[in-house]
């Protein structure tokens, strides 16, 4: 950038000093008035707006996530604004404990034009704003701050006069001075005050001060000390609620709401998952979730996370970043090796004991409690480890032995970094079985088990094993050995002797899966003449899944030494 440009800039000027703040030693305990935008300032972002049936399914989402107050539109504004909610109101389709909201500008006929639209509603906020900023003053409407004040002043007086108009609803009044957080704060104050004196509320029937971030301006920060001083200097404190909506114009909206919050706000407005004018408004599924992540209930219902993104996105046609707090398809989920065995293990703590508080390594919080699943915690691609492997093989109930994982890991990492790809748990497994398991008709695999017979006398295991030997060319020569051991597998080891003499090094065995119906899988190392390899069988039959185990490794190890043999050719 040229250095030039920065010329055009200066810092924020606070207005006001505050140099005995409260905000800083606080800490969050209680959630505020939740309060969903989505239907007006999110509806309004949009680049094709809803239509009055998304506007009704998102409605129902809203509701169905516990706001009890949601801000529906802005009537006067069009004709499916007006329209949807009448359809609200007059199909009673708002339940008793939810109140609406409406948005308006201080003009009479706007006004007007407003309350013809809650005509039948039990509880209704209407929403009166004006801008108050010294660039809007000068600027947009070159009033100064006398002129400001009586524009706020007769929209609080036409709202009175035209009141009748909803006569048996219960009317709540809100104020917004647009761009509190660049205007003066000694003005925002003033003209709220003037609002409060004409509308005289109690602290039975409160008028709501909602002081908005309309374009961020500066650190949160300074946004908690506007609001604080704000709330110390207000008289009649009691009979206000003190309202925050913030945007993200400097990526801090969320920060601006809890320091917000911190200071002294009671109710917070915003959208589900931050849409809103240029970057956005405050998010209020993050802010509620942060909240539940430090242990305080945000009274709201977000269990089922995918199925409300996903309406959302269906709604409002907006995609979600998959890096999203809490709810982008990437944010349960590790890529790099050490993030992903730090979280298996973490995971494995947590499930092996009664633990009361959450604390997995990269995963700030639980994912079921939010509707997803542990499966997508972790993912494998070429930046991953063994311990990434690991976790996805055992989602399929493998779990093999911690060599086999390490040389399989390898195979993994060569796959997704050539292909290009990340591995699902499914595909994984897939990988495994292919490159170890004993599979019949697998051409791969140069010796066939045909079967596998053994005798126990009690003291000694006599073993009867056939198999095929595929010599290429449609050349198959039949074998049968006969062995004897201190087991079924020390018998096929002896069997093999005057053949291919070979060692197991090593064998494990578990159930596949849960029941007792489940199979059975084996990993067997061997090693034929100076060859290692580890082979892999399933069975439901134990002693066959070791004898397949033992098979494939013997295949492996033999493809090993061909595959030497023709190098040295230089084939």
């Amino acid at each position: 950038m040229n250095t030039e440009s920065l010329k055009k800039y200066h810092p924020f000027k606070p207005t006001i000093t505050l140099k005995d703040r409260k905000w800083p030693d606080k800490t969050i305990t209680v959630p505020p008035i939740w309060v969903s935008t989505d239907g007006r300032d999110g509806n309004q972002s949009l680049p094709v707006p809803m239509d009055i049936l998304r506007k009704l399914y998102f409605f129902e989402t809203v509701v169905s996530c516990g706001f009890k107050e949601i801000e529906i539109g802005f009537p006067s504004a069009s004709p499916t604004e007006f329209n949807f909610g009448r359809k609200l109101i007059e199909e009673k389709r708002i339940p008793d404990n939810v109140t609406i909201q409406v948005l308006v500008q201080a003009k009479e006929d706007l006004i007007i034009r407003t309350l013809e639209s809650l005509v039948g509603a039990r509880r209704a906020i209407i929403h009166l704003y004006n801008s108050t900023s010294p660039a809007q003053r000068r600027i947009v409407f070159d009033h100064n701050m006398h002129q400001t004040i009586s524009i706020a002043a007769r929209g609080v007086e036409w709202i009175q006069k035209h009141q009748e108009i909803v006569s048996g609803t219960e009317l709540i009044l809100e104020y917004s001075p647009e761009s509190f957080s660049a205007t003066e704060t000694n003005f925002a104050l003033h003209i709220c005050q003037q609002v409060m004196d004409l509308w005289k509320p109690t602290p039975d029937n409160k008028i709501i001060l909602n002081l908005p971030a309309t374009v961020e301006v500066s650190t949160p920060n300074r946004y908690a000390d506007q609001i604080e001083w704000f709330i110390r200097h207000l008289e009649n404190r009691e009979s206000a609620i003190i309202s925050v909506h913030t945007h993200n114009d400097r990526g801090t909206g969320i920060a601006a709401t809890e320091l917000a919050l911190l200071a002294g706000a009671e109710r917070v407005e915003g959208t589900l998952f931050g849409n809103g004018e240029r970057t956005g408004n405050a998010d209020l599924v993050t802010l509620a979730l942060n909240m539940y992540t430090q242990g305080v209930d945000p009274k709201l219902d977000l269990h089922n996370l995918p199925a409300i993104a996903e309406e959302y996105q269906r709604c409002t046609r907006m995609p979600i970043h998959p890096r999203h707090p809490y709810v982008g398809k990437l944010v349960c989920t590790a890529f790099s090796g050490s993030h992903q065995d730090a979280i298996r293990k973490g995971l494995r703590d947590w499930e092996a004991g009664e633990k009361k508080v959450w604390e997995v390594p990269y995963l700030p919080f639980n994912p079921t409690d939010l509707g997803r699943e542990y499966q997508t915690s972790i993912r494998v691609n070429a930046q991953s480890g063994k311990g990434g492997v690991a976790f996805l093989l055992e989602q399929e109930h493998i779990n093999p032995p911690k060599e086999l994982l390490e040389e399989f890991s390898l195979l993994v990492k060569k796959h997704t970094d050539e292909q290009q790809c990340e591995a699902t748990s499914d595909e994984l497994k897939t990988m495994f079985l292919g490159e170890y398991d004993y599979l019949e008709g697998n051409n791969r695999f140069p010796w066939k088990l045909k079967d596998f017979t053994i005798t126990d006398s009690g003291i000694r295991t006599s073993c009867k094993v056939r198999f095929e030997e595929d010599c290429g060319r449609n050349n198959v020569v039949p074998h049968e050995f006969v062995g004897e051991g201190n087991g079924p597998i020390e018998a096929l080891v002896r069997s093999f002797d005057e053949y291919v003499p070979f060692q197991v090094l090593d064998y494990h065995t578990h159930s596949l899966g849960y029941g007792a119906e489940a199979s059975a899988i084996s990993y067997v190392k061997i090693r034929n003449r100076n060859d290692v390899a580890w082979g892999v069988g399933i069975d439901t039959d134990i002693t066959q899944a070791a004898v397949k185990a033992t098979f494939s490794a013997l295949n492996r190890a033999e493809r090993i030494r061909r595959s030497d043999a023709s190098k040295e050719k230089g084939l």
